[in-house]
């Protein structure tokens, strides 16, 4: 399996938490980010850094409400690194505090501009992940991702890659999938393969407009809905978002260069996890899972909420100081939203012969109609469909060669005989 934001552990239940100590803050301005827009949620005056009471709350309770011998810190934002690299220090200091014999990971997720050799020394140091987001070559990169002036950020992200090879520090690449890099999924794939991401993340870009929640935030877009890839049925989606059938062949076209070259040298998230989900044993991915609900977010001020894209005050579960992580994850809000995923599939999905494998997807992609008129069905179930079924007798041939003992690489050879 792919080296994911998350390391799982078979014993006892395990929950998550994405915690963002910065809150939205970021030194960039990408247009498609769906995150910056959270500052709303908070005064005008507002600190977001997050205060030493709360860092301390959350990691004791962290740790000490899991039945696991391993425990995984998620760090994101907004853009961590702005809190600085003694922030974090603070943090391993504290979990040392806590552990009490349990052992301790943490993922860090950046955009990559900020990195430098202090950064660098410290993840090395401290066995950090490092999640590094990229979207492409540098054209595909800079179209959506700027800083405040709107200028491209390639190159400090690159420098910051570079630095992080450099001092030997595990690193994945996180690619959003986007309107324009979809169309061009080689030169994707073959730009981080060849950059040196052994581990690679692809991200597909949704975003509804106008969401429901957010218009109760008074967060409503004002875009007018976009035509469908026929250019008839108007979709509530941004200009940014990936259309189904694109991400579909996106998927497709990355697959079968991968499952003819580079099975065990570049591990795709999305392929790994398609894998577990067919030998029957998981793949440790909640979109892809039958339920959800045990992979929370945390604020900056400690409030905690039942996904990391349910960020609105009907999902909030409350605050890490008045209320404890596992009651928060155990409570009956909880339950319910983490089993209705399964519960409110449309019989269209129900039905649906790659059922075991996406499970409908993501609840917040799930705003388009089924072909009987049945509301729930996802946004990209046109691209799941198409590339499940595609990479169908591949993953069970890899099945087969794990079930025996073998490598799932040794299905190169079969693809080297059919030339």
């Amino acid at each position: 399996m792919t080296a994911s934001t998350f390391h799982t552990s078979s014993a006892g239940r395990a929950f998550h938490v994405m915690t963002k100590p910065i809150g939205p803050l970021c030194n960039l301005d990408c247009k498609y980010c769906f995150y910056l827009e959270k500052e709303r949620l908070f005064p005008s005056n507002e600190n977001f850094k997050m205060t030493d009471e709360v860092l301390e709350a959350y990691i004791r309770q962290y740790i000490e409400q899991q039945d696991v011998p391993e425990v995984s810190f998620a760090w994101q934002g907004g853009e961590p690194t702005l809190l600085g690299v003694n922030f974090f220090r603070k943090v391993v200091a504290l979990q040392k505090k806590y552990a009490h014999g349990k052992t301790i990971f943490n993922a860090f997720q950046t955009n990559g501009t900020l990195l430098n050799e202090e950064w660098a020394t410290f993840f090395a140091e401290h066995q950090f992940l490092v999640g590094l987001s990229l979207d492409g070559p540098p054209r595909l990169h800079d179209a959506y991702r700027v800083d405040k002036k709107g200028g491209g950020s390639y190159e400090q992200v690159i420098t910051g890659l570079r630095i992080l090879k450099k001092h030997h520090v595990a690193f994945n690449t996180l690619t959003v999938v986007n309107r324009i890099n979809s169309f061009k999924p080689l030169e994707v794939y073959r730009f981080l393969r060849d950059t040196g991401s052994g581990f690679i993340q692809f991200i597909p870009l949704v975003e509804r407009l106008p969401d429901a929640e957010a218009k109760k935030l008074g967060l409503d877009l004002a875009m007018p809905p976009r035509a469908d890839e026929e250019g008839t049925a108007r979709m509530p989606v941004t200009d940014w978002s990936v259309e189904p059938k694109q991400y579909g062949e996106f998927l497709c076209t990355i697959f079968d260069e991968w499952i003819k070259r580079d099975v065990g040298r570049t591990f795709v998230q999305i392929f790994d996890v398609t894998l577990g989900n067919t030998m029957g044993v998981g793949g440790g991915l909640c979109y892809f899972e039958e339920k959800c609900g045990t992979a929370l977010a945390m604020e900056h001020n400690g409030d905690v909420y039942s996904c990391d894209h349910y960020v609105y005050p009907n999902f909030k579960l409350g605050n890490i100081l008045n209320h404890t992580l596992g009651a928060m994850v155990n409570s009956e809000f909880q339950q319910k939203f983490g089993n209705d995923k399964a519960d409110t599939l449309p019989r269209y999905c129900r039905e649906c012969e790659v059922r075991s494998l996406c499970h409908g997807e993501c609840p917040k992609h799930r705003f388009i109609r089924t072909p009987d008129g049945e509301a729930g069905l996802n946004y990209l179930c046109r691209a799941y469909k198409r590339f499940f079924n595609h990479t169908a007798p591949a993953m069970r041939r890899m099945g087969e060669l794990l079930q025996m003992g073998h490598a799932p690489a040794e299905i190169m050879a079969d693809f080297k005989m059919r030339r």
